[in-house]
Formats: C-alpha cells, sequence, structure tokens
C-alpha cells in the first residue's frame, strides 16, 4: 500500500533567539501543497525569497548547516527540519524574519512539539521515497569521517562519535525507525568543547548562547579569566565542573546524549536530500561539513537515477496495442509511423515501442556507413505515443489528426542504432483541455536515456 504525503493541518509560530547573531527570531511553520517539500521564507527581506531546503545551496557548515541563494542566508537549518523528518512529514514553508532559526534548547524538541500542536494531515499524492539497492558512501580521507548508506527495509541510521577526547570518549547511537525519532532522538542538545567555546567568545560568535542549550565539555583546565569570560556570557554567578566533565548548567538525558545529537544532525542534514530515503545510514565521525557533502552526492545519484528510469516491461507479453489497433487510432502509416506497439495506456501517461531495424528508410541517407537514426524523428516518435495518449480520449479517434504546437527543453542523451529497441514514454504535464496535450517525453534505449523533451500537441477533427 502507498504511503501519502504529509504537512501540517494550521500555521504556528514559535520565538527565541539565534545562536550565533543572538537576534530574537520569529519562526512560523505552514502548511505546503503536494511536492514541494522544505523551504525557508525569509520575511525580513524585501519580496520575502524563499530558499528550497536542498543541498546544492549549502555554503558554509561552521557551526551549522548554512545555506545560500542568491546572496539570501539561511544559518543552522538543521535542528528544524530533523524535526520535520522526524514526525514523517514531507510539505514544509518555514518562515522566518531573521538569517537563522531559534536555538531553543538545542535540540528539536520546541519544533517537535510545535509541529505536533499545529497537527499532521496527510495529502492526496503518494510519497516519493528513494530505495537504495546497493551502498553508496563518501569518506573524507583526512578526517576519517565517513557516511555509508545501505539497502535496509526503512529508513536507520546510526551514528558512531569520537572526538579523540577522554572526557567524551567514544559514543554510539541507533535509530532503528523514524517513528521513534521523537521519544529517543529529539531532546537531544547542541554540545560543544570549552576550547569552541573560549575561540567563539573571543571573536564574539555565541551572541545568543547561553548555557542552557548547549552541552559544554570541559576538555582543558579550566582557567580564572575562562570562567570570568563564562559568567559575564551567559550571565550567571557562579560556573562549576561536574564530575562526569561537563559544566553545571545542565544535566545529561542521556549518558550518549552527544551521539544522539549527532544523530539529529545527520537526519537534519541528509533532509537536504530532498527525497524520502529507504536505507540504513551509518555515519562514523559524522559533522555537518561530511554529511552535506554526501547529501549532495546522494541527491546527484538520485537525479541521475530518475533521468535514466528505464521502463521495465515483458515484451515478450502480448502488446496493449499492437500495430493494426495503433493504426485504428493514428493516422500515420508508413514509412512515417514510428511506433510498433503500446505497452501502457492511462489517464495521464503512455508507453510505447519501436524496434529500429537497418531497413528504416531513413537510414539510407543517414548516414550510410555509419546509420543513426535522426533526433527528430526520436523526438517524432515520442509525440506519436502522445498522440495515442490525446485520441484515446475521444470515441472517434480516426476522425482526427494531431498536431505540434510546441517542442521545448529536447536534449539527445545517446545515439539509436539499428537493432535497438526503443521505449518511449509520455506524461502528462498539465491535464488535456480542448484537445491540448502537453506532456514530458523520454526515449530510452539499451537501458539509458537517449532523449527527452516537452511536447506540446492539438487534436483537430478532420473537415
Amino acid at each position: 500500500m502507498s504511503k501519502k504525503q504529509k504537512t501540517i493541518q494550521k500555521e504556528i509560530s514559535l520565538s527565541g533567539v539565534g545562536l550565533h547573531t543572538g537576534n530574537t527570531v520569529t519562526m512560523t511553520m505552514k502548511p505546503a501543497p503536494t511536492n514541494h517539500g522544505f523551504a525557508f521564507k525569509r520575511v525580513d527581506l524585501e519580496g520575502a525569497p524563499i530558499i528550497a531546503a536542498k543541498a546544492e545551496y549549502v555554503v558554509n557548515t561552521q557551526r551549522g548547516t548554512n545555506l545560500e541563494k542568491n546572496g539570501v542566508q539561511i544559518q543552522t537549518s538543521e535542528h528544524v527540519l530533523a524535526a520535520a523528518v522526524g514526525l514523517d512529514i514531507d510539505n514544509l514553508l518555514i518562515e522566518i524574519d531573521a538569517s537563522e532559526p531559534p536555538i531553543m534548547d538545542g535540540s528539536s524538541k520546541f519544533f517537535i512539539e510545535a509541529l505536533e500542536k499545529a497537527g499532521v494531515q496527510e495529502q492526496d499524492v503518494d510519497i516519493e521515497e528513494y530505495v537504495v539497492k546497493e551502498i553508496i558512501s563518501y569518506k573524507d580521507e583526512v578526517t576519517g569521517s565517513e557516511i555509508i548508506l545501505m539497502p535496509s527495509d526503512e529508513y536507520q541510521v546510526t551514528t558512531m562519535v569520537d572526538f579523540g577526547t577522554k572526557i567524551l570518549g567514544t559514543q554510539n547511537a541507533t535509530l532503528d525507525k523514524i517513528a521513534d525519532f521523537k521519544e529517543e532522538i529529539a531532546d537531544a542538545r547542541t554540545f560543544s568543547f570549552l576550547h569552541e567555546i573560549e575561540m567563539l567568545l573571543e571573536n564574539d560568535l555565541i551572541k545568543g548562547g547561553d548555557l542552557n542549550n548547549a552541552i559544554v565539555y570541559v576538555d582543558k583546565e579550566l582557567s580564572e579569566s575562562t570562567m570570568q569570560k563564562l559568567k559575564k556570557a551567559f550571565n550567571k554567578e557562579d560556573i562549576a565542573v561536574k564530575s562526569n566533565g561537563i559544566l553545571d548548567n545542565l544535566t545529561l538525558h542521556w549518558a550518549n546524549e552527544a551521539a544522539r545529537h549527532k544523530l539529529l544532525d545527520v537526519i537534519g542534514d541528509l533532509a537536504l536530500v530532498g527525497t524520502r530515503i529507504k536505507g540504513k545510514v551509518i555515519a562514523n565521525k559524522p559533522g555537518h561539513l561530511i554529511n552535506t557533502l554526501f547529501a549532495k552526492k546522494l541527491a546527484k545519484i538520485i537525479k541521475a537515477e530518475k533521468r535514466n528510469n528505464v521502463p521495465s516491461f515483458d515484451l515478450n507479453l502480448p502488446p496493449l496495442l499492437d500495430i493494426h489497433q495503433i493504426m485504428d487510432i493514428l493516422p500515420h502509416r508508413p514509412p512515417f509511423l514510428l511506433i510498433d506497439r503500446i505497452l501502457e495506456l492511462t489517464d495521464t501517461h503512455v508507453v510505447g515501442m519501436k524496434n529500429v531495424t537497418m531497413n528504416e528508410n531513413f537510414f539510407v541517407g543517414h548516414f550510410p556507413g555509419a546509420p543513426v537514426m535522426p533526433g527528430v524523428l526520436q523526438v517524432e516518435a515520442m509525440a506519436q505515443c502522445g498522440g495515442v495518449l490525446v485520441l484515446n480520449t475521444v470515441p472517434d479517434p480516426e476522425n482526427y489528426l494531431t498536431y505540434f504546437m510546441k517542442m521545448d527543453k529536447v536534449k539527445f542523451k545517446q545515439k539509436v542504432l539499428p537493432g535497438d529497441t526503443v521505449i518511449f514514454k509520455c506524461e502528462l504535464i498539465t491535464p488535456i483541455r480542448r484537445g491540448i496535450c502537453h506532456m514530458q517525453a523520454y526515449a530510452y534505449a539499451n537501458g539509458k536515456l537517449v532523449a527527452e523533451a516537452e511536447l506540446m500537441a492539438q487534436i483537430s477533427k478532420i473537415k
């Protein structure tokens, strides 16, 4: 049974400060239509520009995953995106009046609570899910950080954390199913080491930080001057180090809270792939840089596989329409009838087929000694498939002709040669209205995409 996309029922707002800017931020999460995905809208800027939450817009991963498009920035996007993924949400518009969401307590807890209060609702379109069929990996040879994605029955994540410090040690965390995100991962807060906090304070880079939104691991001796800086920065009269090596601002939710937060970050960063993932992620020493580099690699793989998504048909089975039935629908005749079979036909798409033989009349002149099927005839064949699709909507197709209105975004990827079996697939971009058919068409041969085009045609009654 196919799963449906989800969004929220109503908009909901929350306010706080941005960790790095110190600015007060109001963030409003709004329902979004199907196939929208996640996007941020900067309502504080002229024109309220929107940045889609996509890996291609990642520009910086220091102290968070930062996006930029046309000079407009979104900082530390990962915690709110992790919350959306953790609640099985597909479509969400996140409006903010500053460059970064509020840090809240450094986890996804408050975003989860807000989204649940808004209510999650199903939409009427099936989800798109990338099913992992083979191992995909990315490794940073310098740091030893590595992410591996392998086949699994559902989206699972394991993180292994090792910062080479005695105080934190080696930690692991695993999420076996997304449904457990709220209980097992969402409350895990961000963490820093004392030496990082000192550097951030010295460079005035942690204006919104207080000791309630970060676990601070004390990996060096706490000097008196550092103590005074921390007291001032965090507005505390006294600061001390607990026996477990963290500052006494808060109590750990779990002994492996750091590894759980890294898992939260992985989920938030991989949301930038833009597609649900059906597979198991194993992240060894993850960080925003390797997470987003892997997200970019995976997004490219998914895009390439979609482009080369060759329809699979058993050509030994009887076709839906044979050549005689096609000629009952189409007015074309040899040598200009360029499809041999219709394999699939619905209200919104059609799949046809042509066996290309050396006997084709166009090979006589294109080219003698090096025969190649002309690209324009590949487009014509796709259009004839589209003609079957649109003529299927009228009761007397023999009384109609199909005419081209427009061709756009035509691309030829591979040569079509004698002996090839070409599969044509046409999908409606918009519903057929007044006999006008607007469709995306693809041609495949030898397991590869050979041509694609956006076509528009119109049927006209023979006078």
